[in-house]
């Protein structure tokens, strides 16, 4: 690699200057945003969603810097994709504590957290996840196949996924799913596919991670919890014969693991 000179450092510096300014006041807005939000405000919810949106704009703009970097000094910016990675965890985290971090559980269970943002349209809960997933996609492809942080992406990818599939109250969204008439059919169809298709990808990532990296029994386990979310899912909209397909694959999973774990191949 060509020794960079200390010109072409100075210019990068001078061209990133105003990418650093946005994330330093968008970081400012989030701390006092924060400081103005407490447990039991009614727009509690509706202020998270917009952090997470700030969080993925910060996100963008650390890649703009990498993608800077590559053009001007020919070198990947590390050191701003990881923040990048960080800033993306935070986005997330904000979902979290909106509709829970559980990767298997009853859309009942879901329903005292979808009260709290029944004004949050289905359309602004589906911009969000298309935008954060958007950006997980554009910061694995600015890492590379061979980046250090490729299984750490499963759990990134996952808790995604996992966010996605909370986010959106499927009591009103089956209804909408089969009635063509209905304004949000549309966006209820997209967004209901787009999250088979997220479980269907988290669970084999897990799957993988613990095949080819870890064989710890806790990512097998996630993946087995990915292909039961899946199987709800299903069931909730009439699919009887995927539900059972996917039953089947479950339950092989978990004879695997637990035949792995009784020799001795598992952790």
């Amino acid at each position: 690699m060509a020794k960079i000179s200390e010109e072409t450092r100075l210019h990068f510096a001078e061209v990133i200057k105003p990418y650093k300014e946005k994330i330093t006041q968008t970081l400012e807005k989030e701390k006092t945003m924060l400081n103005g939000m407490h447990k039991g405000d009614v727009d509690l919810e509706f202020k998270k969603i917009n952090l997470c949106d700030d969080m993925i704009y910060i996100s963008s703009l650390y890649m703009a810097q990498n993608s800077l970097s590559l053009k001007l000094m020919e070198v990947k910016n590390n050191d701003a994709l990881n923040d990048a990675r960080k800033i993306l965890y935070k986005a997330i985290i904000y979902l979290e504590e909106i509709v829970t971090n559980v990767i298997d559980t009853p859309y009942s269970d879901l329903y005292p957290y979808h009260e709290k943002i029944a004004s949050i349209t289905i359309e602004r809960r589906y911009e969000i996840i298309r935008k954060l997933g958007l950006a997980i996609n554009l910061l694995k492809d600015a890492f590379g196949d061979n980046s250090k942080w490729k299984w750490s992406f499963v759990e990134l990818e996952g808790r995604f996924c996992t966010v996605a599939k909370n986010i959106i109250d499927m009591k009103i969204a089956v209804k909408d799913y089969f009635d063509p008439r209905s304004e949000k059919y549309e966006t209820t169809v997209l967004f209901i596919r787009l999250i088979i298709r997220l479980l269907n990808e988290s669970a084999t990532a897990y799957r993988d991670k613990y095949e080819l990296s870890t064989r710890r029994i806790d990512d097998m386990r996630n993946g087995i919890k990915y292909l039961l979310a899946l199987r709800k899912l299903y069931i909730a909209i009439g699919d009887s014969s995927n539900a059972e397909e996917v039953k089947k694959k479950a339950l092989v999973w978990k004879d695997k693991m637990d035949a792995d774990h009784k020799s001795g191949l598992s952790n």
